[in-house]
Order: structure tokens, then sequence, then C-alpha cells
């Protein structure tokens, strides 16, 4: 279809709307016998009746109201297109309300978004910390970070932009006093300290053979909190499992070291959550693209530190 065949389109659509031609001339400022005969050119190349004419009214046919659909649908678009490139090119300005979890979003979320603010002065940001899920919709959340599986809500867009994994580890110091685990079951003999999830103690899993195992530990110290098992298990207080995000520095350190290595664990994915709309603002889209760029293919707590 030529582009001048727009043209027509549009023309058809404001003579529904408007229910002449006479007023549909008017609209767009050109004659009634020209929208008459653009109407007609277009009937003439799809090879279908469009519009019943009388002297009075307008009325659409079987096929004239089915492409009217069709074409409201397209201007749509094609406004829509426009509409999101004339955001790609606007300065971000306003308030950027943003949910990230504690110890991830400080350390990792934290420094993305004091560049991103000395980048973009006209924009300011409403930061909670907070490992809950929030309810993006009714708490007015622009941008959510959130670890584990994907929500299945359809009024939220998700993007996957890291992967981070448990690690089961002790302080040298622990060690020293307990022989590490060589097995799975051998963690019964152990200290262990266990976080929790919606109040509730969360298994550990691993994979023994390509099957999911989980081991439920019992433990003296139970918390929601990672930074506070983490500090823990530092300590000498036991077996941690705990994040990768939260612990890669301390293992290359050697304030941790690793257990069963030779088990498989899963892979858990970083999300960026935020509420279904079709045209992102220029703020969201382009803290989205900071974040993307700061973590790139590896995420940072995975980089070795520069020499």
């Amino acid at each position: 279809m030529g582009l001048g065949n727009f043209g027509e389109i549009a023309t058809f659509i404001a003579a529904v709307n408007a229910g002449s031609f006479s007023e549909a001339a008017q609209q767009l400022g050109v004659t009634r016998s020209g929208v008459g005969k653009s109407i007609a050119r277009l009937e003439e190349r799809l090879n279908v009746r469009l519009i019943n004419r009388t002297p009075r009214r307008l009325s659409l046919t079987d096929d004239g109201a089915d492409f009217f659909r069709r074409c409201v649908q397209l201007m749509d678009d094609l406004e829509n297109a426009e509409l999101a490139m004339a955001a790609r090119s606007g300065a971000p300005h306003g308030r950027l309300k943003l949910s990230l979890p504690l110890a991830l979003g400080h350390a990792y979320v934290l420094p993305v978004i004091d560049r991103f603010l000395a980048q973009w002065p006209s924009v300011s940001v409403d930061v909670g910390f907070t490992d809950r899920c929030v309810d993006l919709i009714d708490e007015g959340v622009d941008v959510a970070l959130r670890i584990g599986a994907q929500l299945q809500d359809s009024d939220l867009i998700s993007r996957t932009v890291a992967q981070q994994r448990m690690v089961l580890c002790a302080a040298p110091s622990y060690l020293d006093q307990h022989p590490a685990p060589a097995t799975i079951a051998d963690l019964t003999q152990h200290r262990c300290l266990v976080g929790l999830g919606n109040g509730k103690p969360r298994p550990w899993v691993f994979y023994e053979d390509e099957a999911e195992v989980e081991f439920m530990a019992d433990s003296r110290l139970a918390t929601n909190s990672m930074e506070a098992l983490r500090l823990s298990a530092l300590d000498g207080a036991g077996i941690g499992n705990l994040p990768s995000y939260l612990v890669e520095a301390d293992l290359r350190a050697g304030a941790l070291q690793v257990l069963l290595a030779d088990y498989k664990r899963p892979r858990i994915p970083v999300r960026v959550l935020y509420p279904t709309r079709q045209h992102l603002s220029p703020k969201v889209r382009l803290f989205i693209d900071a974040l993307i760029d700061a973590w790139g293919d590896v995420p940072p707590w995975e980089r070795a530190p520069l020499a």
C-alpha cells in the first residue's frame, strides 16, 4: 500500500466519525466532493462498498464496519509510535518511586541511583528498601527489583536483568572447630543459620544427580535478614545459605569458604518489574536502561575487583 493511501484512510475515518461528507470536509479543510472522491477511490481499490450513502446520513456496510475497526487500530498504532518516539527524545523529570531488596539494593542499586541523579538533575527519587513484595499499582511504585520466581500479574511487565545463586558457606573459624560437611545429610550435624520467608524457614535447595533435593535445616538462629545471617556466618556462628551478591567479596577474601561445592545450585533470576503502560515515561525507561548498562552481562557481584 502506498503512503498516499493513508490520506484516504484518514478521510474515511473522518467521514464515519462525522456522519456526513460535508462535516468531514469542514474538519479536514477540503471540499465535500474531495471527500467523496477519496472514499470512492478507496472502495474501488478494495473492491468493496464501505459506506451506504443516503441524502440524510451515512451508514457502514458490514465490510465497511470491519474495515473501519481495522483502520482505527492502525491510526492508533501510528499515533502511539509517534508518541513513543517523542517520549524517547524527552529529558526525564519528576519523581521516580523505587522499591528495592534490602541488601541487593544497598550494595548494587544505590550507586546506580546516585549516578542517575547526577546525570538528570530534574529527577528526584524515592526509594523503599524492603524484601516484601509490594503492590506496585496500589503503592504507586514506578519500578521494583525482585529476586526469585516471576509473579503472575498481568498488570506488571517483568524483565530479567541478572542471575544470582545461593552459596553454602562458613567462616574458617567455624570450620576449625567442625569438620566440613561432605554430603547434604552431614548438615544435620552442624549449626545452620536459616533465612525466613513470610515467617517460615526457607529450605536449602541442591541438585543431586540432576534431581532437586530440599534440605530443611533445624536452626537456633533464623531471621528474615540475609545481612544478619552473613554477619553471623562471618562470626563463626554456623553454616549459612547466602545469596551470591552478598558473599562473593567475602569468598574472594577468604573470610568465608564454599561448602558442598560438588552439588549444583539453582540460578535465581533478578527481575525489574514495572506497571503495564503503553509508553514508559523517560524517567522510568532511562533508569531501567541505566541499571542494565551498569550491570552488563556479568552482574557486578561476580566481577573480580580491579587490581
